[in-house]
């Protein structure tokens, strides 16, 4: 089985919101919308890492802050791309400044973030490997442990 670049269904660009307290966020849309749950990853503490809500045919992804995404209220413009290294580069040379590097990451995903000259912040992904629950789970739990030593 080959490994699909953007995930099947998903549109090209996704909202990403930072939010305090991602969880009580994703509950209120849940409740005033009729958000419909999708994946959720948490950090070993229980933060938010990744969340996702479907709102008729689109979808939001929802994080708490943490590392590069540290300011409450920020908005990521969330790119699939089948050619992330590419996008990537013809981003910068259009004027975009590298704010997290593109690299491979843990849950499976070649994935980095762009500043964009207005200030917006855009996550350029593609998708490389599939990872189990279970090795995912440990990947998250290796990467947050390197991150406190």
């Amino acid at each position: 089985m080959s490994i699909q670049p953007v995930p099947p269904g998903a549109p090209t660009v996704i909202p990403h919101i930072t939010v305090s307290d991602a969880k009580k966020a994703m509950a209120f849309y849940q409740a005033a919308f009729g958000a419909e749950p999708g994946m959720m990853a948490t950090t070993p503490d229980g933060k938010v890492m990744h969340g996702e809500l479907r709102i008729g045919s689109s979808t939001i992804y929802f994080n708490d802050p943490f590392g590069p995404l540290a300011t409450p209220a920020n908005i990521v413009l969330h790119l699939w791309s089948e050619d992330v290294n590419a996008l990537w580069k013809r981003a910068v040379a259009a004027g975009a400044e590298e704010a997290m590097p593109l690299k491979d990451q843990f849950w499976g995903d070649r994935y980095g973030h762009l500043k964009d000259p207005f200030g917006y912040t855009w996550a350029l992904a593609q998708h490389v490997e599939d990872v189990s629950p279970e090795d995912m789970a440990k990947r998250s739990a290796a990467m947050f442990s390197q991150m406190k030593g």
